[in-house]
């Protein structure tokens, strides 16, 4: 009798632990937006981000877009002597196809606030300086291909003649390659300090002994 009542205890105890073990699956996930249900359950991402947008690359730091023309200015070096100021220009072709110059550039000076500067602009520094200054020199065809450049020399005379007028001075240089070209502007680092002498030579233009820099 005793033997039996252990037996059934033994045996109550094995069926309650594979009862036990007899554990029903995980109900399935809730389906999500599209309506599809997980068959297992996969932990929920911690953020939704949107797939890229494809851009166009942005030009490289500190390089100003291309003109509408296709160049651009740039200030170059200067000397100042005794009052005497020379000065020289770049025109780079930022664009993709050739650019061909020719003559003299057409240039305005607008002071700060960008009204104009009254100047007569001559061609070479005959009447201001007795040495030669680099824009002496006969007009040359220059053409120019993606990349290079050419630039025009500039001399002028910082001099107060008449205490009663008052003293010019150019802070952006507007110029016109050659004929019926947009305009190209250049706020100068160094301003055309006339004095009151209302005069201002240039040279014609010169190609470049090399490639320009990136500006």
């Amino acid at each position: 009798m005793t033997r039996w009542v252990a037996g059934v205890v033994v045996g109550v105890v094995v069926a309650g632990a594979v009862v036990g073990c007899d554990v029903p699956p995980a109900p399935d996930a809730a389906p999500g937006p599209s309506g599809i249900r997980s068959r297992s359950p996969v932990a929920a991402p911690t953020a939704v981000t949107s797939p890229p947008t494809a851009v166009t690359s942005p030009p490289a730091a500190g390089a100003p877009a291309c003109p509408e023309g296709g160049v651009r200015l740039v200030e170059g070096a200067g000397d100042a002597a005794m009052g005497l100021r020379v000065a020289d220009v770049r025109l780079v072709n930022c664009g993709t196809q050739p650019y061909v110059l020719e003559g003299y550039p057409e240039i305005r000076l607008l002071d700060r606030k960008r009204a104009p500067v009254e100047v007569a602009v001559q061609h070479g520094g005959e009447g201001i300086a007795a040495a030669p200054t680099g824009t002496e020199g006969d007009p040359l065809r220059v053409e120019l291909r993606p990349g290079q450049a050419a630039g025009f020399g500039m001399v002028w005379r910082n001099l107060v003649t008449d205490s009663t007028v008052p003293a010019a001075e150019g802070w952006v240089l507007e110029v016109t390659p050659r004929a019926g070209a947009p305009r190209v502007q250049l706020e100068l680092r160094h301003s055309v300090d006339l004095g009151n002498t209302g005069k201002l030579g240039i040279s014609p233009w010169k190609a470049a002994d090399r490639t320009a820099p990136a500006q």
